[in-house]
């Protein structure tokens, strides 16, 4: 069975590496191409919809796994991963639409939050993320909440390059190693086994490393919505499903610089008074690639952070006595770079830069 894992995670890496190249010419072939604006952080056009090839191979080595275990376990129609594949499916379509001819905000949105709902269906907790603290409608309207903005923080925070990669790849890592700890924390993930919860996990960081090559800087291809959104949606499901196991510390340490960069960003822009659905480059990584001139800098310092978060996600698991006290390092920490990047930050200019 490892030599299984070890086949499929590979597999994963390899098809998402190879597959990216060739869409990289075929986007190009066809002009599928991000043109640069005063709002970008490239300066030349380059192709978008990775998300093309990332989605789908998530897509097919999740559902492969999904067989295997349901044929080993006898147990076909109790996996969620189906229904997730679905929904993620419909909204890479939906989001590739988007990146195409833009779609309306409130469409998008109105897409999103029915894959959302159609989705908690689809968790271990049966709508009780909460453990039952909260009333079960309050509980299922939070859960909603949450998955929301986990899939549309994970899509304004694709700006640089490498830093989608960097920080959803951490967060697959971080739920493999906890995934075995989920079970002895609280509930039971009667519809995902720990292991496959890993495995999916491992999964897809092994496809965004493959990815991450050739959008690591400067970017051959960008990930695009039909990428960012139903990634965001698979990473939301990953992470409630460790939140109803009891390990809400670790479900929030692992993606602390997405939660904290996206969630103050938006509340300075809100106090601002500016317009929300308007695109724009003040995200505090943003910020940072324009002062330090390099997006992989940026990305770089990010991933170092997010290996301390997954040691401090692990610890919490391990010592849920001190599992405050490691959130609120995590939050520090977190501050703390967002300080490094925010200060004497230069102001907008009317051009990117040259990469």
């Amino acid at each position: 069975m490892v030599l299984t894992k070890i086949v499929i995670v590979a597999t994963a890496f390899v098809t998402s590496f190879l597959g990216t190249r060739l869409l990289v010419r075929t986007l190009r072939a066809r002009a599928i191409l991000d043109h640069p604006n005063d709002r970008s952080s490239h300066a030349v056009p380059t192709p978008v919809g990775g998300g093309l090839v990332i989605i789908g191979v998530i897509a097919v080595e999740w559902l492969i796994v999904w067989a295997l275990s349901a044929v080993e376990n006898d147990a076909q129609f109790t996996y969620p991963v189906p229904l997730l594949i679905s929904l993620a499916i419909v909204l890479a379509a939906v989001s590739w639409r988007d990146d195409r001819r833009p779609l309306s905000p409130v469409l998008r949105l109105i897409v999103q939050a029915v894959a959302v709902l159609i989705g908690i269906a689809a968790l271990s907790a049966h709508g009780r993320v909460f453990q039952t603290v909260l009333p079960y409608g309050l509980d299922v309207v939070i859960t909603a909440w949450v998955w929301l903005w986990v899939i549309n923080l994970t899509n304004f925070m694709d700006g640089i390059d490498g830093i989608t990669g960097v920080e959803s790849g951490s967060v697959g890592v971080g739920v493999a190693l906890l995934a075995p700890l989920a079970a002895a924390a609280g509930l039971t993930l009667d519809l995902v086994p720990q292991d496959n919860l890993g495995l999916y996990g491992l999964v897809l960081a092994a496809a965004l490393a493959g990815f991450t090559w050739w959008n690591w800087q400067p970017a051959r291809i960008f990930l695009g919505d039909v990428g960012s959104v139903p990634l965001g949606f698979l990473l939301g499901w990953m992470l409630l499903e460790l939140a109803g196991s009891g390990l809400w510390a670790a479900a929030l340490l692992l993606p602390l610089y997405y939660l904290m960069d996206a969630t103050l960003t938006l509340l300075r822009r809100i106090a601002r008074r500016e317009r929300l659905m308007e695109a724009h480059r003040s995200h505090f990584y943003q910020r940072a690639a324009r002062q330090l001139g390099s997006h992989a800098h940026v990305s770089t310092l990010i991933l170092v952070l997010n290996v301390v978060l997954i040691a401090l996600a692990y610890a919490s698991a391990r010592q849920p006595e001190i599992q405050g006290a490691l959130l609120a390092l995590g939050v520090v920490l977190t501050a703390a770079v967002l300080w490094y990047f925010a200060r004497d930050a230069a102001p907008i200019p009317d051009r990117p830069p040259t990469p």
